[in-house]
């Protein structure tokens, strides 16, 4: 008896933790392994059954998914539409984590193949000038695919990426883009900023998520018709260093059965967000920020089934406990 009374009353969550945390490790290597060998269709089918199964449950995840495709789909308000797109876009979604998983093993042909851009002449002539160019993107199709095709075909890129739990996690999910030639500098680290002005100012290539605020110090925006908030960072490092700033969405597109994937990637670059010539810095931030949502608004309506947003973005969503 004194050896229970005497033993931590925390340590069988200790327990769980712990053994949680060696699972989620091993799924991830895991998944990585197995899904890398696998033939491609048969991947891809895999992933669509295992959408299919999260869709049916109607977690958490693919509750918010549905709650914010309704605002910003054109037909979100119709049940059955919505439960149709819902689903779709959860393939859209597993497409993108078994695209991750089988990115590193892509040729650097496939990578260039299977990806096209749009809009990116003024792109191309500010990278030329040496002026730096910050993107703005929303969660949207394969951004790692955008980012490995950038290196290659515009410009090395330098990002910055959310720090996952477990950290071997995150490792892994860093040398997987470091091997693709990205730089990541991971978010929330006292220096980022001013690593990013520094590049940036040296003409670099920088894409940042922007359609979730992850530092809680983000700008109200009017996204698709509903307040939300965004990140600031792209417009406030455009400013910063004076370098050019373009919304960028990014969709899949299917390829014809001759190709030898069945899916591509479509990178839309949006006219430049110039900086206002008057108002405060926080004023104009705010201003650039609004330019970008509407552009990125304007590419999630057109493209709902491909924005990957399982989590909370607008106002009344983030007042709600």
């Amino acid at each position: 008896m004194a050896d229970v009374a005497t033993r931590p009353t925390h340590a069988p969550g200790r327990l769980v933790t712990a053994a949680r945390h060696r699972a989620a490790v091993a799924g991830y290597r895991g998944g990585w392994a197995v899904v890398r060998v696998l033939p491609d269709p048969v991947a891809y089918a895999v992933f669509d059954r295992v959408a299919d199964a999260a869709w049916l449950l109607r977690g958490r995840g693919v509750r918010r998914l549905a709650a914010n495709l309704a605002r910003v789909a054109p037909d979100g308000d119709d049940p059955a539409a919505l439960r149709a797109l819902t689903r779709t876009a959860m393939r859209s979604y597993l497409r993108y984590w078994c695209d991750a998983f089988r990115l590193p093993t892509w040729s650097r042909e496939r990578l260039l193949a299977t990806c096209r851009a749009t809009g990116d002449a003024p792109v191309r002539e500010a990278l030329a000038q040496g002026r730096g160019a910050v993107m703005a993107l929303a969660h949207q199709g394969n951004w790692d695919h955008a980012g490995a095709w950038s290196t290659l075909a515009l410009a090395p890129v330098t990002t910055v990426a959310e720090r996952l739990e477990p950290a071997e996690v995150f490792d892994a999910f860093l040398r997987f883009r470091e091997d693709l030639g990205m730089r990541i500098l991971p978010l929330g680290d006292p220096g980022t900023f001013r690593t990013l002005l520094r590049v940036l100012r040296d003409g670099a290539f920088v894409p940042l998520l922007a359609d979730r605020d992850l530092s809680g110090s983000g700008v109200e925006v009017e996204l698709c018709g509903h307040a939300a908030r965004m990140a600031s960072g792209p417009a406030a490092l455009a400013l910063s260093s004076g370098a050019a700033l373009f919304p960028v969405t990014i969709r899949y597109e299917r390829l014809p059965r001759v190709a030898a994937a069945r899916w591509g990637t479509v990178v839309e670059f949006w006219p430049e967000v110039g900086a206002p010539s008057s108002g405060t810095s926080a004023e104009k931030v705010a201003r650039m920020t609004q330019e970008c949502a509407d552009h990125l608004g304007r590419g999630i309506a057109a493209h709902p089934q491909d924005w990957h947003m399982l989590q909370r973005v607008f106002a009344r969503d983030l007042d709600v406990p």
